[in-house]
């Protein structure tokens, strides 16, 4: 019954939450993160959890950025590339779409991460099926590798066309490598990513080596931190997909680990909204600089093989998160042509708001707030105070008077901008999912997501709130009750009318064999270990799958057409649709294994029947309509039961909740705050 620890490092703080398994109590704790070196910051995160109690770890759980901040700001190394003849140009063809949001005239191609002086192209062909067309030249592979050494590159990314089918090439390509280059580190795609379609699978492998020497150094520095607290516990890592891995798959695949830190709080989200008694939820988690925004469906989170990175695809499986440069840092400016703008651009941790003190100077979202009386005067349980002199300043000068306006209608303003920007993104991930986001849940987390969950459900018709007991360190939360997780595909494209099932058959035993595999090493037991079965598929002619559970765990002409039935139906969902008589492809067979941790049990809080005693004072709050008083609560003394009514300010170590007039809040038995819009 030892304590579980878990550790998301954030870009100010770095948060912690330890679950005592013995008493079933879950503590918090923050501590600023450290830039230059997050593992220090790690370090202090498990000292100030645990102090000395070193020997009651059972296992650390972790959640980073480093994969993420390297792919983002292009600060990998060096990269060699070998291809199969003729495909030397693959990166730089890409595909034709101009991403969302820019010109079709005025967007330019990003800088690919391996330049075309890198790529060696390497003859030898397989076809689609996997049988040798020419066999691989290794005169011409012991050259490049020879080629490579010579000009100081330690990282090559091996991508043959075809390889997801056979893997002989690269396997053979990569131990000539290793005779002729010792110290390279090398990244197959039949490994990292067997699936067809040449330009993802190039990316994914080639981020995949890029982020793996500052990877393998952090988590190697992460492991001597543990070793120096004396900790013996496994160090298990947050994938994409919303699973933990240990440290040695994380060496292996990095690149599993670029959504790593909203991963986790998604997992967190999907927890304390099943907790709660809701299954059907979409979350935004706003911090200082950014918001994601993900969907939880019946208890699921969503997934797609489609992420991005940045400007780069990542085909491994990971949940469907979108982000944007919206956060409590975001920056307000009047542009050249008089109109207000919000971010992307943020002040990030330093200087940070221009309430913080610490030297910013241009007005952010947080300097709103604070302007409008959304915040008490006193951050982080009173120790850190903010100056909202200077806010208000800073928007009087750089925007009310620019534009013509009182410093409240600007600070207005800016809320306004920012939401719009969030609900956009709330859209994506809902109504362009085939979601009514009125039938969701809205969970607002982060530091600043209950400031603006308010508004946001209001924006979006959403019903009812769910803010959580801990918003600002739900990711690290998320950490403690997650799950080993692995997943494991290659593309089987089957055409309709000759469908192959024992061709499936054989692909899936695989799969699964890799699957129990995995759980086996990973020291999974039996009966802790989960195995399912997912297909993607598509109509004839499309150029897009979507994927589905498979039906059951066989293959037989039943469970085919039971898995294209579900098919059709998730495509009627996404696109109000079904084409029942086109025929439908299945291209690419995946299999998950998951290793189950038992789950905590929250704690219940004591029944309430006195929320005035939480009062701490009151403020007065600007609103369109003018000014009102406040009450000020210490949500850490509300009880079971207790119901608030708008307009509030509710405040905690972590975050601060704002209650807007005609909204109530009733305190969960377990700790969230259920709010929703008064009956008329």
């Amino acid at each position: 019954m030892a304590s579980v620890i878990g550790i998301d490092t954030g870009g100010t703080f770095t948060d912690v939450t330890i679950l005592d398994r013995t008493t079933g109590t879950i503590r918090t704790a923050k501590v600023p993160t450290t830039p230059d070196d997050p593992s220090r910051g790690f370090a202090d995160g498990v000292r100030a959890g645990i102090g000395e109690r070193s020997a009651d770890i059972d296992r650390v759980l972790h959640g980073t950025t480093v994969a993420t901040n390297l792919i983002l700001e292009s600060k990998g190394p060096r990269i060699a590339m070998l291809v199969t003849d003729g495909f030397r140009s693959v990166l730089e063809i890409g595909r034709q779409d101009i991403p969302r949001g820019n010109s079709l005239f005025a967007w330019v191609k990003p800088k690919r991460p391996v330049p075309p002086h890198d790529i060696w192209g390497i003859p030898g062909r397989l076809d689609p099926d996997g049988s040798e067309v020419a066999p691989l030249d290794e005169a011409a592979v012991r050259a490049a590798a020879r080629a490579i050494r010579a000009a100081g590159i330690e990282a090559v990314a091996v991508v043959f066309l075809h390889s997801y089918a056979n893997p002989a090439h690269e396997r053979r390509a990569a131990a000539i490598l290793a005779q002729e280059h010792p110290d390279a580190l090398i990244s197959l795609s039949s490994e990292v990513l067997p699936v067809f379609r040449e330009y993802e699978r190039a990316m994914t492998t080639v981020l995949n080596v890029y982020v793996m020497p500052a990877v393998a150094s952090y988590v190697g520095r992460l492991e001597q931190r543990l070793s120096e607290q004396s900790i013996a516990a496994p160090l298990l890592l947050m994938k994409s997909s919303g699973g933990v891995t240990s440290a040695r798959s994380v060496r292996r695949t990095p690149v599993e680990t670029a959504l790593s830190g909203p991963a986790a709080g998604v997992v967190g989200m999907n927890f304390i909204g099943t907790s709660a008694g809701f299954r059907n939820l979409i979350g935004i988690d706003i911090g200082g600089t950014s918001a994601d925004i993900s969907l939880i469906d019946g208890g699921q989170p969503n997934m797609t093989t489609a992420g991005l990175i940045g400007d780069w695809p990542i085909g491994r499986p990971m949940l469907d998160i979108t982000t944007i440069g919206a956060g409590g840092g975001s920056i307000a400016r009047v542009s050249a042509s008089g109109a207000l703008t919000v971010g992307p651009e943020s002040a990030g941790a330093v200087p940070g708001p221009v309430c913080y003190g610490h030297g910013g100077s241009e007005p952010t979202v947080t300097d709103a707030h604070l302007v409008l009386g959304h915040l008490p005067p006193h951050l982080l349980g009173g120790s850190f105070r903010l100056d909202a002199a200077a806010a208000r300043d800073a928007i009087a000068r750089r925007i009310a008077a620019p534009l013509g306006m009182d410093v409240e209608a600007a600070a207005r303003g800016i809320l306004a901008i920012a939401d719009h920007n969030m609900t956009g993104a709330i859209r994506v991930v809902s109504v362009e999912r085939g979601y009514d986001p009125r039938d969701l849940v809205l969970v607002p987390f982060g530091g600043a997501g209950p400031l603006h969950g308010g508004s946001l459900a209001r924006l979006m018709g959403i019903g009812t709130i769910l803010v959580p007991p801990a918003p600002g360190v739900l990711s690290a939360l998320g950490l403690l009750v997650s799950n080993l997780r692995a997943e494991f595909t290659r593309t089987c494209l089957q055409r309709p009318g000759s469908v192959n099932l024992a061709q499936l058959a054989e692909v899936f035993t695989a799969l699964q064999d890799e699957a129990r595999t995995w759980l086996h090493d990973e020291a999974v037991p039996p009966e802790a270990g989960h195995i399912t079965w997912h297909a993607s598929m598509r109509y004839q002619h499309q150029g897009f799958e979507l994927v589905v559970p498979w039906a059951g765990t066989s293959v037989d002409a039943a469970s085919v057409a039971a898995s294209i039935e579900r098919f059709h139906r998730l495509h009627e969902r996404l696109y109000t649709f079904a084409q029942e008589d086109t025929p439908v492809e299945i291209v690419t067979l995946r299999v998950d294994a998951e290793g189950i941790f038992p789950p905590p049990s929250l704690p219940e809080l004591p029944k309430g029947g006195r929320p005035g005693d939480a009062v701490m004072g009151e403020q007065s709050i600007a609103f369109a309509e003018g000014r009102r008083r406040a009450p000020v609560y210490d949500r850490t003394l509300l009880g079971a039961g207790d119901r608030i009514a708008g307009p509030a300010v509710l405040t905690q170590l972590d975050a601060t909740t704002l209650l807007l007039p005609g909204q109530t809040a009733e305190v969960h038995r377990l700790g969230s705050l259920i709010v929703r819009e008064d009956a008329v």
